[in-house]
């Protein structure tokens, strides 16, 4: 027995995406080089339209109603190097180098709290 697994690879299209209500898909971004997740933020098709023309992460802000360029103000860009789109076609992972800490708190990760249930 080893201790891999097989990934099955293959491709999607804008075709295979599952967009809510909103016309938005919920987007993990992952550190390329350590897997560490970086955080979760929603695409608009017009955001996945211009990730892909610049190489740098853009997204939609649900709050301001806008496009955003990750880094665009603070300086911390994402490159993208890869685009994944799960099983169901309703979730996004995109590899990154960041340039910088990905949460506006200037934590490298948004998930550095860690939850404490109290029963």
């Amino acid at each position: 027995m080893t201790d891999s697994f097989t990934l099955a690879t293959g491709e999607a299209s804008w075709d295979d995406l599952k967009w809510d209500g909103r016309g938005l898909i919920p987007t993990v971004v992952q550190d390329a080089d350590t897997g560490m997740v970086l955080m979760v933020a929603w695409m608009s098709r017009e955001s996945l339209r211009l990730t892909l023309e610049t190489g740098e992460t853009h997204f939609w802000s649900r709050s301001r109603k806008e496009l955003w360029h990750k880094g665009g103000t603070s300086g911390n860009i994402q490159k993208v190097t890869g685009l994944w789109v799960d099983c169901d076609g309703d979730t996004l992972l995109v590899q990154v180098h960041p340039a910088g800490p990905a949460c506006h708190t200037g934590a490298i990760s948004c998930f550095f709290r860690k939850f404490a249930e109290h029963a």
